[in-house]
């Protein structure tokens, strides 16, 4: 289930694009369906299954014009979860740089959520 969604940077160039983190308390947890509503001039997110507001930002004359004329938003969101992730204290004294470093996988998702 979804702790917290931060909103990190609402941009736009040709459409509305939102930047998320979301918090989750499980990593098995694969029950989230994020909604977008827009009130007066602020951006509401939320979850499907819960009816509470887990973040919300206001938008400038801009960016508020062009998600009234879209009707859509870009969402990139960027998963995390509690005691899995967070800051790290010990570093590896040999890190791996260069082209044939191998990268972990990153929990990213992007969607276009219409706006209710």
């Amino acid at each position: 289930m979804v702790t917290s969604i931060d909103i990190k940077k609402v941009s736009s160039r040709g459409k509305v694009v939102v930047d998320l983190d979301v918090w989750m308390n499980d990593p098995d947890d694969h029950n989230f369906s994020p909604r977008a509503t827009l009130s007066g001039n602020s951006l509401e997110m939320r979850d499907e299954s819960d009816a509470e507001i887990l973040a919300t930002i206001d938008l400038d004359d801009e960016t508020l014009q062009m998600a009234e004329r879209d009707r859509v938003v870009e969402a990139r969101i960027k998963f995390s979860v509690h005691g899995m992730h967070g800051t790290l204290k010990d570093k590896t004294p040999n890190p791996r740089s260069g082209p044939k470093a191998k990268k972990l996988a990153e929990p990213r998702w992007k969607v276009m959520l219409p706006l209710q």
